[in-house]
Parts: structure tokens; sequence; C-alpha cells
């Protein structure tokens, strides 16, 4: 197609949008926060809901095409949206955004796929995916979710809801300071993935740390003035010990998931990580990663073929798994399919 593709990425802390060719790239790239509980927005979900949807219609400039990546438990069929923790909290009203969206702008050919979805596509459009048999993806950012794509059929497999890899709100454990560790999820539930691997989760996590350790964490570099975020980077790149004990409790559920989704599924050739979190962490976030599964690994495979695991796992460049692109990528093949 010869008119660019205005793509759009909703996640829980920020609304971005641009246009997208396949010849031209991403065009500027505009960002505002979104209307959501992770921002502490007030307001009933319906309003955040309808205020979320004028925000994405007033992006795209009449009889366009949009290509909408949308950070939420999505139908893949259909485009109904059944759930978003960082969103709309513990609310699991269906929400028709296609619906939505076609009535406040019909002029627009609207296209919707989940923002893991999104992510997945453009990774596997690149090295990547070269030459794969499948690819897992997971995100780990204000949420946590994941999505497989069998490069050989091209096909995301769905359940009879039209969901995949939900993994944020499966039970999960992990323990700090010499001791097990219970904290809620932004879903109402607690002791979930995203409770403690989440942007969120690890905050709370910090806290916990905070509390039962404060002589240390006092006097490391996470007591100082920066931003959190920053603040941990740079303190693991010190080897800063407080840090590291943070970072290994935060990926623990996520090395439990990468190990049961490699010994489920051999033909997984590559398990990446993406999302603020885990490119923030960068390298950090794939030694704790390794270090969890060579404490506890595949039953056999770890000890008879060592690099088996270690070979699959990849955490993502920024920009190597651009949910925007992917959106338009996306929609660009419903528009000529």
């Amino acid at each position: 197609m010869s008119q660019p593709i205005v793509v759009l990425d909703v996640g829980g802390t920020h609304f971005r949008w641009a246009t997208w060719s396949r010849d031209g790239g991403l065009g500027q790239i505009r960002q505002v926060p979104t209307p959501s509980v992770a921002n502490g927005t007030a307001g009933p979900v319906e309003e955040l809901r309808a205020r979320l949807v004028a925000m994405m219609a007033e992006a795209v400039p009449h009889g366009g095409v949009a290509g909408v990546s949308f950070g939420a438990a999505l139908d893949h069929r259909s485009g109904t949206v059944y759930a978003s923790a960082p969103l709309w909290g513990a609310c699991t009203r269906p929400f028709d955004l296609m619906g939505a969206l076609s009535a406040a702008r019909p002029d627009v050919r609207w296209h919707v796929v989940n923002d893991v979805t999104a992510a997945l596509r453009h990774l596997a459009a690149g090295p990547v995916g070269r030459d794969r048999r499948k690819l897992l993806l997971v995100t780990v950012s204000t949420g946590v979710a994941c999505r497989v794509l069998d490069l050989r059929s091209g096909l995301i497999p769905v359940d009879g809801c039209g969901l995949q890899g939900e993994i944020g709100h499966l039970p999960a454990a992990t323990s700090v300071a010499g001791g097990p560790v219970e904290l809620c999820c932004d879903c109402g539930g607690s002791n979930h993935v995203a409770s403690f691997s989440s942007g969120p989760g690890l905050r709370r996590l910090a806290g916990v740390l905070r509390d039962r350790d404060p002589r240390g964490w006092d006097a490391g570099p996470l007591a100082g003035p920066a931003p959190f975020g920053q603040a941990l980077v740079s303190a693991l790149d010190a080897g800063d010990p407080v840090a590291g004990e943070l970072t290994r409790a935060a990926t623990s559920p996520m090395a439990d998931v990468t190990r049961t989704a490699l010994c489920l599924d051999p033909e997984l050739d590559m398990v990446a990580f993406t999302g603020g979190v885990a490119t923030a962490l960068g390298g950090h976030y794939r030694a704790a990663l390794l270090g969890h599964l060579g404490d506890q690994g595949l039953y056999l495979t770890s000890g008879l073929a060592p690099a088996w695991v270690a070979e699959r796992l990849l955490v993502c460049a920024r920009g190597e798994a651009d949910c925007l692109v992917g959106a338009g990528m996306a929609a660009e093949q419903a528009w000529v399919s």
C-alpha cells in the first residue's frame, strides 16, 4: 500500500503514536500518559475507556489506516478486550474495542492486535527470526505477557477465547532477604508472576527488601536521590549486592516460566525478553535468568547439554521488538490480504 499507516501503541503507562511505512519506517513518535489505573487516573472504567478511545481516534487523519498495538488480554480473532490490570485494574468486563473505534471514526480502517503480538511480528521479521522454528517473546513492563509464533506456518495459536500467553497472572512465588514474599497483583489477585516481575511488582518487591534489610538498603546506591529505574541499573553496574538480590528475586518467576516452556516445547529455538524492565536491565536481566536456570535447570538436559538453554535466551536491544512497527506490519498484511 502507498499511504503511510498510523500506528498506535497503548500501554498501561504511555500512549504512543506515529506514522509507519515499509519503505520509510517510523516517523516522529509522539507520547502522552495513558488514562489508566497504573497512572493513577481517577474515574470509573467506562470513563477511562471512553477517554482512551477518543485519544486514539484523534490521532488518525481522515480516511486513514490504523494499526493498533494494545496492551491487554484480548481476543486475537475479534479485537474484544477482556482485561488489562495496568489499564483498568480488576475489571474484567469485555470491551468491544474494535466496535468503539469504528463507531468513533468509521472513516478509518482499524486493525487491532495485542502489543506482544505486534512486538513479536517485528522481532520475527529481523535476523532473530531467521532459520527458527518457533519464537517465544516475553514482555516485562507495566504488565507481563508472552506470545509464541510458529515461523513455519506464520501462526500464533490461540485458545477458545482467542488468548495465548497471559503468563502475568499465573501463580508464582519468590523470596527476598531470606524469606518468602506475598504481594498483590494489579488485577486484584495475589502472588502472580506480575506481582513480582512487572515494573510495578519490582518496585513493590524493592519496598519489601528495604523494610527487611534497611541497613543494607541505606548503605547502597538504591537509597540515593536518582529515579528508581536509573538507580537500579547503576547499582547493578557497580555490583551492588542489594540490587543483585532484588533482581534475582524479580526474575525468579520469569525463570520458572522459561524453564517450563522449554521443557514442554523443545521446538522453541529462541526465548526473547523485551519491555521496559527487561530492556533497561539488559545483560543483568539475562545473567539473573541464567543464574536461576543454572541452579535449577531442565532435568538432564542442563547437565548433558548446558549450552542448549543459554543459546536460546535473548534480551532484546531497544527497537529490536517494536510494537509500533509490528502494528504497522499487521495492518499492512490485513490491508493487502
